[in-house]
C-alpha cells in the first residue's frame, strides 16, 4: 500500500501543477487515503478535514503554504494526520473561546444593566497565491449551480443563507464562522450544523461525480 501511494504521489509530481495528469494521480492518491485519515466524533471535524485536503493539494508536490511533504520523514498518512490534529487543536481552542466570549458578554450585560457590547477581533487565513485545481472545480460549480439546487437549499426564513453562499464563502480565503454568524446574525451552531447536514452532503456528492473522492 505504502509503496503504491508513493508511487502516485510520483508521478503527480512528475507533471505540471494544474495538469489533468496530476489531478487524476491525486484523486487516487485521495482516494487511497481518506479512510486513513484520523476521525473525531465533534462538530468541528469537517472543516479541519477540508482544511487538511487544502493543505494536501497545496503541499504535496512543492511548497505552498508550508514545507512541501517529504517521504523520507514520514508516510503521507502520518504527514497529514499530524497537520489534521492540529487543525481539530485549533477548532477545540476556538469552541472554548467561544465559550468564554459567551459568558464574559453575559456577564458585561448584566452588569451594565442591558447595555453591554461585545467586540472581537475576527482572525481571517491569508489568501493562498494559487488555487488548486480541485477547488477551482468545486468554486465553479457552487457559482454556476445549473440546477439551482444550492442556492434553494437555505435556512429555514434565511433564503440568503444557503449552501451557494456558504461553500462558496467557505473556501479560501474562507470566512470563520464567527465572521458569518455576525453577518447573518445567526448562531454558529446553527450556520456549522446546516453547513454539515445539507451543504457538505451535496459537495462530497459532487466531489464524487467528479471522481475527486
Amino acid at each position: 500500500m505504502e509503496n503504491n501511494l508513493e508511487l502516485l504521489i510520483q508521478t503527480a509530481c512528475s507533471h505540471a501543477p494544474g495538469s489533468l495528469e496530476r489531478q487524476r494521480n491525486l484523486t487516487k492518491v485521495i482516494r487511497l487515503i481518506s479512510t486513513r485519515l484520523w476521525r473525531e466524533s465533534v462538530p468541528y471535524y469537517q472543516d479541519a478535514l477540508q482544511q487538511t485536503w487544502i493543505f494536501f493539494c497545496q503541499n504535496i508536490c512543492e511548497a505552498g503554504t508550508g514545507e512541501a511533504y517529504n517521504a523520507a520523514r514520514g508516510t503521507v498518512v502520518t504527514w497529514l494526520n499530524y497537520y489534521l490534529k492540529r487543525r481539530l487543536q485549533d477548532g477545540f481552542i476556538q469552541v472554548q473561546q467561544q465559550k468564554v466570549r459567551t459568558a464574559s458578554s453575559y456577564s458585561r450585560v448584566e452588569k451594565s444593566g442591558g447595555q453591554g457590547e461585545e467586540i472581537d477581533p475576527i482572525d481571517n487565513l491569508p489568501a493562498p497565491e494559487t488555487v488548486p485545481p480541485i477547488l477551482e472545480a468545486v468554486q465553479e460549480w457552487a457559482t454556476i449551480d445549473a440546477s439551482g439546487e444550492l442556492a434553494l437549499t437555505h435556512i429555514e426564513g434565511h433564503p440568503k443563507v444557503n449552501c451557494q453562499t456558504l461553500i462558496l464563502r467557505r473556501l479560501p480565503p474562507e470566512s470563520s464562522w464567527q465572521a458569518l454568524s455576525e453577518e447573518f446574525n445567526l448562531s454558529i451552531s446553527t450556520l456549522s450544523s446546516f453547513y454539515r447536514r445539507q451543504c457538505l452532503t451535496r459537495l462530497r456528492k459532487f466531489g464524487a461525480s467528479e471522481g475527486y473522492i
